[in-house]
């Protein structure tokens, strides 16, 4: 991809964030979410396939919609999208990825799960302790605090789904908030 062009995301994003929508609130639900969508943006979800790539932009306005239409606004209601996310996709086609009992063989993978989700930028991670360690987002173009939130919610639930309990994710850095990178301390009992 050559430099300046849009950063994107994989529609298995997209799509788990409506089958979030219609798990909790109903096919209705899903239709108000789309109304609250450009018409070019209802077209394109329309048509998205999970093995696409679509705008990051276009997946920052349905986090939105989502979030205006369920959460009543609330930004919190973002983590509960990134758990969604991450429940659909890790029972789904990106299985093999979980590591049920070793939290930190899990976490080790997150320079490969982040090229399935978004095609810039990268992410390592390091361990710092026997039930903690670090994730960094770096050279990400393209950010949002909305889409740290998700990003805290589908680790936590992550963790959880490797057996991991007392799971805690905290922002230490966002580029959104000024920080050179996105950082995310994570920690389990």
């Amino acid at each position: 991809m050559s430099p300046g062009a849009p950063v994107r995301v994989k529609g298995s994003v997209l799509r788990s964030r409506l089958t979030f929508v219609e798990e909790q609130a109903g096919a209705d639900a899903v239709l108000r979410v789309k109304a609250r969508l450009s018409a070019a943006d209802q077209q394109t979800v329309g048509r998205m396939l999970p093995t696409g790539w679509y705008p990051f932009e276009l997946a920052s306005r349905l986090d939105q919609a989502i979030v205006d239409e369920l959460g009543g606004g609330r930004p919190e209601y973002f983590l509960r999208l990134g758990a969604s996310s991450a429940e659909r996709n890790l029972t789904g086609v990106h299985r093999a990825f979980l590591r049920p009992g070793d939290a930190h063989a899990f976490l080790a993978q997150a320079p490969e799960i982040y090229a399935f989700y978004y095609d810039r930028g990268r992410r390592t991670y390091e361990k710092t302790g026997e039930r903690e360690g670090v994730l960094t987002t770096f050279e990400a173009e393209t950010y949002s605090a909305p889409d740290c939130l998700t990003v805290v919610g589908w680790y936590a639930k992550a963790l959880e789904m490797c057996g991991a309990t007392g799971v805690s994710v905290t922002e230490e850095e966002c580029r959104a908030r000024g920080g050179s990178v996105c950082r995310y301390r994570l920690r389990w009992a």
